[in-house]
């Protein structure tokens, strides 16, 4: 038996210190350089609540994705009725997501409406119209699809904004769906907000336009825009005066290649002028793409446009092979940063608008977490006076369990590299009756067989076998509710449901199986005669 104690002790002694080591960095930043080289470094995770940060409500236009899919099925349709042979007339989108065009001719119609079953399914023909012999007809995305587009819209933007935040190094974010096209972004210990809106709003949509050359800049801005031409806007820094000056261009409307063929994206100094630059890899297919574009555009200039904006329009002085390009635009290395950033989680499908913003700042948080450990103490103190006062020595015993289940719970957290929210505090002080409360039906179930006569080693044994299915079941039921919390509740909830599960567990072994060590350790080695219960 007594070779089974120190087992046992051994075990619990490893347990104690493991969560001793873990929990050390969190109670001293004054550690050796030896502990942070070999021995567990991270500190407790705090949660928005605690330790400040930013809390945004994101609205996604999804609309704007079956925009956009409109857009590019119309582009694409206009090449494919050239390659076939179709003729038609003005086939364009309309502002109401509608795909236009003219057919002259029952044969075009004939020939069309084969291509329209054959190579786009998600399509139908909302409305025709014969003018002159001309057939009108207007096209739209199946209802169907169109929903289908707006829930994948909501989604991609979901991981595209957990692939930035991740990128920008901000640990815990909570990022979540919240009906059917809003997203909740928490970012705890974020101190730049307006950086972190920016990075997280950006569409970040890349696009390559052939400049118009053939016609005039003063002219389109007079309101002679000619067709298949737009007017758009980038800045330049003014070397003389250092002022941002705006400058705008006239680009083709088609669109040669876009960011969703890029692999890779990455910050870069200017052997010429010092200055940062984003330097853009794409991937098979976009090499073989940006290599067509440049041999057939020699001697043109190629705007690169972000968002609508352009930020370099350079001239395509040969065929670029490798599929590399890069882009400039007096750069700030922060902007420089995030636009590479963005550009490798990917652009967003649609914009995304800021509903509502919260920003809890440390001191605020600071107060939660004094607070906090207050009501920890004065919780943990009176259920240590009251164990010792009506338990005596036994009483000794729980608390001893009771402090290192706090010990275990905290180096837990962050071996596991949870994080302690509000609520989780709460799930603390919650743990502390509990992690008693398993001891109080051991001792008073100990008390029964004392009165019944029982030797001290006989009523231990008693006491803890009989209360043990008591306690197995009640802490079970606790922690399958624990488990749906964490499974189905969002933010502060899922830091409460963390901080509970573990701690159910670990109340478990100390109220058992450390208790139990101690009263074996008296029993059997001691032989004590009697039980200060």
């Amino acid at each position: 038996m007594l070779k089974s104690i120190k087992l046992r002790a051994l075990l619990a002694l490893i347990v104690c210190i493991a969560g001793l080591f873990f929990l050390i960095p969190s109670l001293t930043s004054d550690l050796p350089d030896v502990w942070k080289k070999y021995l567990p470094a991270d500190k407790i995770r705090l949660g928005l609540d605690l330790q400040g940060g930013m809390h945004l409500v994101l609205e996604v236009n999804a609309g704007k994705a079956v925009e956009t899919t409109t857009e590019r099925i119309a582009n694409d349709m206009r090449e494919t009725l050239m390659d076939n042979k179709i003729r038609f007339r003005n086939l364009e989108r309309t502002k109401a997501n509608l795909i236009v065009l003219e057919l002259p001719d029952s044969a075009s119609r004939t020939a069309f409406e084969k291509v329209l079953k054959d190579q786009y399914p998600d399509l139908e023909i909302a409305s025709s119209q014969m003018t002159q012999g001309r057939e009108s007809l207007s096209l739209k995305i199946k209802d169907k699809r169109a929903a289908e587009i707006k829930k994948m819209a909501v989604e991609q933007s979901v991981e595209t904004i957990r692939n930035r935040v991740d990128q920008f190094g901000i640990t815990e974010p909570e990022i979540i769906t919240q009906g059917d096209d809003r997203i909740i972004v928490q970012l705890p210990g974020v101190k730049d907000a307006a950086r972190a809106k920016n990075l997280i709003g950006k569409t970040a949509f890349l696009e390559f336009k052939l400049v118009d050359e053939e016609n005039s800049i003063d002219g389109a801005l007079r309101g002679n825009v000619p067709g298949g031409s737009m007017i758009a806007y980038g800045t330049t820094i003014d070397r003389d005066t250092g002022r941002r000056v705006r400058v705008p261009y006239l680009l083709k409307s088609k669109t040669l290649l876009t960011g969703g063929s890029l692999e890779n994206a990455q910050v870069k100094i200017s052997d010429r002028f010092g200055e940062p630059y984003v330097a853009l890899k794409f991937n098979a297919q976009g090499a073989k793409d940006f290599d067509r574009i440049t041999a057939e555009n020699v001697k043109k200039r190629l705007a690169i446009v972000l968002d609508g904006v352009v930020h370099s329009a350079p001239v395509i002085q040969e065929r670029i092979s490798g599929g590399d390009a890069q882009i400039t635009g007096s750069f700030a290395m922060e902007e420089a940063k995030d636009l590479s950033i963005v550009l490798r989680a990917g652009a967003l499908p649609a914009p995304v608008n800021i509903l509502e913003e919260r920003t809890v700042g440390p001191s605020l948080g600071q107060d939660s977490i004094d607070q906090g450990i207050r009501s920890v103490i004065i919780g943990g103190l009176l259920v240590a006076l009251f164990m010792m006062i009506y338990y005596k020595l036994s009483g000794v015993v729980a608390n001893l369990a009771f402090f290192l289940n706090l010990v275990i719970i905290l180096g837990a957290l962050v071996a596991f590299k949870a994080t302690l929210t509000l609520p989780g505090i709460a799930a603390l002080v919650l743990i502390i009756g509990m992690a008693v409360d398993a001891n109080v039906l051991i001792f008073e179930r100990v008390r029964e067989e004392l009165r019944l006569g029982k030797t001290p080693r006989a009523a231990i044994d008693a006491g803890y076998s009989k209360a043990f299915v008591t306690i197995l079941d009640a802490n079970t039921t606790t922690l399958i509710a624990a488990l749906f919390l964490f499974g189905f509740g969002t933010g502060p909830v899922k830091g409460f449901a963390v901080t509970l599960s573990i701690g159910i567990v670990v109340s478990i072994f100390t109220a058992i199986f450390i208790t139990r060590i101690i009263f074996d350790f008296f029993v059997w080695n001691r032989k004590i005669s009697s039980i200060s219960i």
